[in-house]
């Protein structure tokens, strides 16, 4: 059975196994740092194991950015991901959010607009 669970602090060996798996390249990091400062984040676990992750992090004000939305390739296709970002949207809203983005690659367009998502103009610049 899948839970959902919010604000789950998952361990840094728990969290890496999942990047490593979902994003098909080696993950070694602690995300305790990150996670305290975060609005939430949101732990998709099946039969006790992380499956799924989504992390909302913010600007300490109206503006949360929806960050590192993953699901374990055996999970994928199962709507654990659209509910992540549902639970993720309405904490966001919750916690005093008014604004709710997030950066995709043009692959997963059709999921995010999916999740009530409209298409912005945005810049970016790569820092390294």
């Amino acid at each position: 059975m899948l839970e959902l669970r919010t604000d789950p602090f998952p361990a840094a060996d728990e969290l890496n196994t999942l990047f490593s798996a979902a994003w098909g390249s080696p993950h070694s990091r602690d995300f305790a740092a990150i996670l305290s400062r975060s609005l939430a984040h949101i732990g998709a676990y099946h039969d006790g194991r992380l499956v799924g992750f989504v992390n909302v992090a913010w600007d300490g004000g109206i503006h949360a950015f929806l960050l590192d939305t993953s699901v374990h390739p055996e999970m994928r296709r199962q709507g654990i991901a659209t509910r992540m970002v549902r639970q993720a949207t309405s904490l966001a809203r919750e916690r005093g959010a008014a604004w709710l983005h997030v950066d995709f690659e043009p692959r997963l367009a059709g999921f995010y607009r999916a999740c009530g998502f409209r298409p912005t103009e945005a810049g970016l610049i790569k820092l390294a």
